[in-house]
């Protein structure tokens, strides 16, 4: 039997990539950069709507690699809200990796990334404004 700590969250990612040769580095591994880039945009996606509007990153904390992703690898990022404040949100981004030839994922790397909601004029804002 597979323990829930070995399976992706039950809700739907947020997005979903596939990892190409130009994301790889000379070994054949994908740039933990690439994986970073994609858990923001996830993690961006969540924060602007639950900002209702623009909102920037300003911090990433605890970032490790358990497992390499491969060329053709799918990778789906799943993004939670931690935490709001008044013009800050916290949102842990889990990344899991599946090979295309199988059903099986395998996480691969999270992080909690901190947003601030922003006005017009790119001055924090309350995040429920």
């Amino acid at each position: 039997m597979t323990a829930a700590a070995d399976l992706p969250p039950a809700h739907e990612p947020v997005i979903r990539a596939i990892a190409m040769p130009a994301d790889t580095n000379p070994s054949g591994d994908v740039f933990g950069g690439w994986l970073m880039a994609q858990m923001d945009l996830a993690a961006g996606n969540l924060a602007a709507r639950t900002a209702r509007g623009r909102a920037s990153t300003i911090a990433v904390d605890g970032m490790t690699f358990h497992k390499p992703v491969k060329v053709g690898d799918e990778v789906s990022f799943y993004a939670d809200l931690v935490r709001t404040g008044r013009s800050s949100m916290q949102i842990h981004v889990e990344a899991w990796r599946r090979d295309r030839y199988s059903t099986d994922f395998i996480k691969v790397t999270d992080a909690t990334f901190t947003f601030v909601a922003l006005d017009a004029e790119g001055r924090p804002r309350p995040v429920y404004g």
